[in-house]
């Protein structure tokens, strides 16, 4: 009888930055500025929800300070960058075990044709960052009377 060996899978940061390219640029997220190991130690967990008259955006950003965060829009492409900043003691000692993570990240999102990108509003709290898309007023489809020529 043959025995199959078990081989847990670890966690690289290249095959984890691949990953997140595949799922970023599947779910909508601009390809053109993926998040790499090499560009980024960190990215911030986003949830993406739509509501009836808005999507919500919500990234988890403890221990980065909303100064250091920068919302930019341009051409329906939302993109989040920012920097969670080393954490320095002036204790003496060497670490043990260093687990948290320090450095800049950029996370980039290309918006539906429905999003209203005039309207965007953020707000944060508790380590959560909020970024608020209202959508546009749907249009009616009108009728169009047609004058008889002549």
């Amino acid at each position: 009888m043959n025995q199959l060996r078990h081989v847990a899978f670890r966690r690289s940061p290249a095959v984890g930055a691949d990953l997140r390219h595949v799922f970023d640029h599947f779910f909508g997220s601009d390809a053109a500025a993926p998040v790499t190991a090499t560009e980024s130690a960190w990215a911030p967990r986003i949830d993406i929800r739509e509501e009836a008259g808005r999507f919500l955006i919500l990234a988890d950003v403890p221990g980065v300070d909303l100064a250091d965060i920068e919302i930019q829009m341009d051409k329906n492409v939302l993109s989040i960058k920012g920097e969670r900043k080393a954490y320095t003691s002036e204790t003496e000692g060497k670490y043990a075990r260093v687990e948290r993570v320090a450095g800049a990240f950029k996370r980039s999102f290309t918006l539906p044709d429905s999003a209203d990108a005039e309207g965007i509003t953020a707000s944060g709290r508790n380590g959560v960052l909020e970024i608020a898309i209202p959508k546009k007023a749907e249009s009616a489809p009108r009728r169009i009377a047609i004058n008889a020529a002549g």
